[in-house]
């Protein structure tokens, strides 16, 4: 190994071409810059470092070549002290390892509550530190009074350049397509403004902080649903079907926070969310081996079960909310043992399947025979286990797969069609049934899933949103269709929202009423009658203009045309006809007032 190192740091040159002159120098200092052994070999040079700065009790973070020191202490000469001593210890560690660092690039931040303080006087191999009012680390802008106001406004205008980017290319009636820019927005722009929110979120609360988010989120909410820029911001947000920032970062950070085991008793209750098995704990690529498994057709069903005389069948099933996996053990032509297992109702089908099949490797592996077949249907449970996913029931599998290599058995797996009249898998699949329908004892696995603590956080956060929605003093019509935004975000994503449809759900458009706000019309009246207003409840409920077409609607839909049963007439049986009768009266509308 050591030979081989050299090798790759000896002969080095670097060549320079400029003007049709080269020029080629020796270097035989540093590691090869984009090599792929420079990072190993960066790690292991610093590595020593950080052993001594954990030794000395420093908190330290290290990514790359950054390192992020901090000091704390009750008096500025406190901390000037103990920040001095370890960079003194570091300059020698530096010198020592032929390493030179730039105190001149070194940012300090200082934060305190106190009003009156010593500023600590921080050097570096003779050189002073400068204080800076904030540090980016990362991508997270810190400020000194731990505010993140600067880290918001930075994310914010990145956001609103791109923002004005698509804005030359999406316009109300000719561009890209509401749904490509929703995608752009939830990709692109929600990523971007939730980096690292698990540091920041409590800064998303306060109000001001909510404004310079709104600002972002609006431009792209209007875009989104093709609406006038005087829409109001909630109106908007439920047609885009996009969730409001601030609660969205709030969401994002909560489940970080879960992930890493921070306790939400209102979230998580008693149950455990399930972590991914981290890399290191991995055996050593040498110790690792080869895993597959094998298709299987009715073609080549025989011969497995030919060559397999000792095969045990798996499956999972959920069904009415409860979870079960079943394993058939079969002996020949018979089956010699049935097992069913029970999982928490929250548990997924896919955790059932991995259950299934590490309890059949184990079976295998204390079982005499020297040649087990192992059957499921589920092939994204076989490529977890054999593609070395990290999911905590994939590890124990694999590591029973290598307990059995050792032990000289062969354990192989198999993939078999599910309903394909397989006689194990039928087996399987009933007692998995049974196993979640019957069972009634402690779960055999009760890992709480990743994908259901994000939907009981999606379920919070929904519930805020419609709270905000309902005492919201705007967005008057769309409530007329909408009452309650929960229910609204189930179906928007089916509608498919056009100039005309957002007009009609928003009451911003080419009707008298709105164009007279806006001193664009003199007359907020309707055609039909003067003094009474030509507004979207009139048109589509009341005006006797369009009585014969809201009589054919009605006819249609067996509805009468009231404000009470607008939310019905969105069903999804009735939505596209109640549509095109909007469309219709919104066309005939916005030609009568100018055409706008």
């Amino acid at each position: 190994m050591r030979r081989v190192i050299s090798s790759y740091l000896s002969e080095r040159g670097v060549n320079v071409r400029y003007a049709g002159v080269e020029v080629s120098r020796e270097t035989n200092k540093g590691c090869v810059q984009g090599s792929i052994g420079g990072p190993l070999l960066w790690d292991l040079l610093l590595d020593p470092l950080l052993w001594m700065l954990e030794e000395m009790e420093v908190f330290c973070q290290a990514f790359a070549d950054d390192i992020v020191l901090v000091f704390d202490g009750d008096t500025g000469l406190e901390v000037e002290v103990k920040a001095n001593r370890i960079l003194a210890k570091i300059d020698e560690w530096g010198v020592r390892n032929k390493l030179k660092f730039a105190p001149h690039k070194t940012c300090a931040l200082l934060s305190t509550r106190k009003l009156k303080y010593d500023k600590p006087r921080l050097t570096m191999g003779s050189v002073d530190i400068q204080y800076y009012d904030n540090v980016k680390i990362l991508g997270l802008i810190i400020d000194g009074g731990l505010t993140f106001n600067d880290h918001v406004g930075s994310v914010c205008k990145k956001a609103i350049a791109r923002y004005k980017l698509l804005a030359r290319a999406a316009r109300v009636s000719w561009g890209l397509n509401p749904q490509v820019v929703k995608t752009i927005y939830i990709a692109v722009i929600e990523p971007t403004i939730l980096y690292a929110s698990a540091a920041w979120a409590p800064t998303a609360e306060r109000m001001g902080v909510r404004k310079r988010l709104n600002t972002v989120q609006r431009g792209f909410a209007l875009k989104i649903c093709r609406a006038y820029r005087t829409v109001s911001l909630n109106s908007a947000l439920l047609l885009a079907g996009i969730l409001p920032l601030d609660l969205r970062i709030l969401e994002a950070s909560r489940l970080y926070e879960i992930k890493k085991g921070v306790s939400h008793p209102a979230v998580m209750r008693d149950r455990e969310v399930e972590r991914m098995a981290p890399a290191i704990e991995d055996p050593h690529p040498a110790e690792q081996a080869e895993l597959g498994f094998v298709l299987v057709d009715e073609g080549t069903y025989a011969d497995v079960v030919d060559s397999h005389v000792h095969r045990i069948y798996t499956d999972g099933s959920k069904i009415e909310g409860r979870v079960g996996a079943a394993l058939s053990v079969w002996e020949g032509a018979i089956e010699t043992k049935a097992i069913k297992l029970a999982l928490s109702p929250y548990c997924t089908v896919y955790q059932a399947e991995l259950l299934a099949l590490k309890r059949a490797v184990d079976i295998a592996c204390k079982s005499g025979a020297a040649k087990v077949g192992v059957l499921s249907d589920s092939r994204s449970a076989l490529q977890a286990v054999t593609l070395s996913s990290p999911h905590p029931l994939a590890v124990q599998t694999r590591a029973a797969l290598r307990k059995a290599a050792l032990q000289r058995r062969e354990v192989s797996l198999f993939w078999i069609k599910a309903h394909a009249g397989l006689k194990g898998n039928e087996r399987a699949d009933e007692l998995a049934r049974g196993a979640a329908l019957g069972l009634r004892r402690k779960p055999d696995y009760d890992l709480c899933p990743v994908s259901f603590v994000k939907r009981i956080l999606r379920q919070d956060t929904i519930g805020e949103w419609d709270r905000r929605y309902e005492v919201g003093g705007t967005a008057g019509v769309t409530k007329l269709f909408f009452p309650s935004a929960a229910a609204a975000y189930k179906v928007v994503g089916k509608i498919d929202i056009t100039h005309h449809t957002t007009q009609v759900l928003t009451g911003h458009g080419g009707f008298a009423f709105y164009l007279n706000r806006f001193k664009l019309k003199e007359n907020p009246s309707c055609l039909c009658q003067p003094g009474v207003e030509e507004t979207v409840p009139h048109l589509l409920l009341e005006c006797p203009i369009f009585a014969s077409n809201r009589y054919a609607i009605e006819q249609k839909l067996g509805m009468a045309m009231t404000g009470e049963n607008l939310p019905s007439a969105l069903g999804d049986k009735c939505r596209d006809t109640f549509f095109k009768y909007c469309k219709y009266i919104v066309e005939v509308v916005n030609k009568r007032n100018n055409g706008v």
